[in-house]
């Protein structure tokens, strides 16, 4: 797994099945200009959050305000408290100074097949 925190680059273009968004909970004591981190994890399967599987890789930035997510079909799942993107091809990551805006190609999946039972 690669951890890349803070990229330089301003757009990134990723290959990837699914993306998870989220926070980074830390608990910050006193002053910290890393009170907003946000995190982009990066997988090669669909809803890995029901699987044991571990990101290829992890995009962290500090200091996140907003993720505006455009044109993609996204899953809130309130369990996990986290976004979930599935059906990829690619994924660009817009860094802003204090936003983050992610585009890319989707597969359009309207209904998942439930998955054959062995007998």
């Amino acid at each position: 797994m690669k951890v890349i925190r803070d990229p330089k680059e301003g757009k990134i273009r990723v290959k990837a099945k699914c993306a998870l968004v989220g926070r980074i909970s830390r608990k910050i004591k006193g002053k910290n200009d890393d009170h907003f981190p946000a995190f982009i994890k990066l997988f090669d399967i669909n809803n890995p959050h029901k699987t044991h599987e571990f990101p290829h890789t992890v995009y962290e930035f500090r200091n996140v305000e907003k993720v505006r997510i455009r044109r993609l079909n996204v899953s809130y799942y309130l369990e996990g408290n986290h976004l979930v993107i599935n059906d990829l091809e690619e994924l660009y990551i817009i860094h802003e100074p204090t936003k983050l805006v992610l585009k890319g190609y989707q597969f359009e999946v309207e209904k998942r097949r439930e998955p054959k039972k062995k007998r």
